[in-house]
């Protein structure tokens, strides 16, 4: 049902915009108004959308899957083996077709962001007028559905338990991948025993020492702990496809005092974001108070990124909580606060944590404590 209803609220908008056709050719966007989710896109996958027909052109491999889970009127199903070469064996075979029924110089809708410029350029010449649709998708998956926010609670739980475990193992001598191996088999086992038949993914890294610390968007080595080390531990666990981000930043030994004023520093900026997210404030709000936190204690010019990012169906989606972004936080956005600082020579120290938008503020659905004591492991 949510599915029909969100096509519903894009054909409305596309009768008022007088668009004929809306081309989908982004995964996320995709599922968002199929409920169809393929694992690779190197086969392209599109989906048409007009008054009176959701249309999915898939390869032959992905028949099964749609005809299970895809909540579509149409499929179009083109080949690639040698024993069909006699049937259809390009998507643009059925994108020609579909086209057909729509009068030249009519105005399709297509993300201008995600269609490939070849795609764009074969529209453009075939005669039609093309406008972004991207925006007002960026909109509606914005405001997430009661049931979204209930899979995106369950993904917090998950990523918990898994950031628990992983941490309560921390010791000198064991190397990153070791450590992500902990959480990762109690989030596997703890969701399969109490989430039969539902599709659950994770991703992790671990960036330890200073030089990995201060590019924490590594993937995870056999590098190991040792005394001194600040490590970031970055989790996010996906239910039915939403995402939870959780990460860590925890210190091991006989760190410099130093480190731990600046893990502080970290941990106060995230808490005052936090505080601020509800209903009525301006993203950029969010980000210009955190970066004033490092700003007075003389670290400006160490902050590299912005302090959040929407978070759903993708790994980071629009909107951001960026220091030129004027959009007004709404009831039922979900977003990242993570504010960071990266030193060199010293380390990077970077809490993140995902946060509801509610009616009369928010709430956090990753709850691993925070505080500075939980943070700080001393040598057994």
């Amino acid at each position: 049902m949510e599915v029909r209803r969100r096509v519903e609220r894009l054909r409305q908008y596309m009768e008022e915009q007088g668009i004929q056709l809306s081309i989908i050719w982004d995964p996320d966007n995709q599922f968002y108004v199929t409920d169809f989710r393929a694992i690779s896109y190197s086969r392209p996958i599109l989906t048409f959308i007009d008054v009176h027909d959701v249309q999915l052109i898939i390869p032959k491999l992905e028949e099964s899957h749609a005809s299970e889970r895809a909540q579509v009127d149409k499929t179009h199903i083109y080949y690639e083996q040698y024993a069909h070469r006699n049937l259809t064996l390009s998507y643009l075979e059925f994108v020609c077709r579909i086209l057909k029924k729509i009068p030249r110089h009519s105005t399709i809708g297509i993300e201008m962001a995600s269609m490939p410029a070849s795609v764009y350029q074969f529209l453009q010449k075939s005669g039609y007028q093309l406008t972004d649709i991207g925006d007002k998708l960026i909109e509606m998956r914005s405001i997430k559905e009661e049931k979204e926010i209930e899979c995106l609670r369950i993904a917090g739980r998950l990523s918990d338990l898994a950031i628990a475990e992983s941490l309560s193992n921390v010791r000198v001598g064991i190397s990153e991948l070791e450590f992500d191996s902990y959480g990762d088999r109690v989030l596997l086992e703890t969701a399969s025993q109490q989430y039969p038949n539902e599709l659950i993914g994770y991703a992790d890294w671990t960036c330890s020492g200073t030089e990995r610390s201060e590019m924490p968007h590594l993937n995870s080595s056999t590098r190991k702990f040792a005394d001194g080390d600040v490590v970031v531990h970055s989790r996010q666990v996906w239910y039915n496809n939403y995402r939870a981000e959780n990460e860590r930043t925890f210190l091991i030994g006989n760190v410099t005092e130093k480190q731990k004023d600046l893990l502080k520093l970290a941990i106060e900026a995230q808490q005052v974001g936090m505080n601020m997210i509800r209903p009525g404030i301006v993203a950029k709000e969010v980000d210009i108070a955190t970066f004033n936190v490092f700003k007075k204690a003389g670290y400006a010019d160490f902050v590299q990124h912005r302090v959040g990012h929407g978070l759903g169906l993708s790994e980071h989606e629009e909107p951001y909580l960026r220091f030129d972004n004027e959009l007004i936080l709404k009831e039922g956005m979900v977003y990242t606060i993570e504010p960071g600082v990266y030193v060199p020579g010293v380390g990077g120290f970077r809490h993140s944590d995902t946060v509801i938008v509610t009616n009369d503020g928010s709430f956090s659905i990753t709850e691993y404590p925070r505080e500075f004591e939980k943070m700080h492991f001393a040598l057994s």
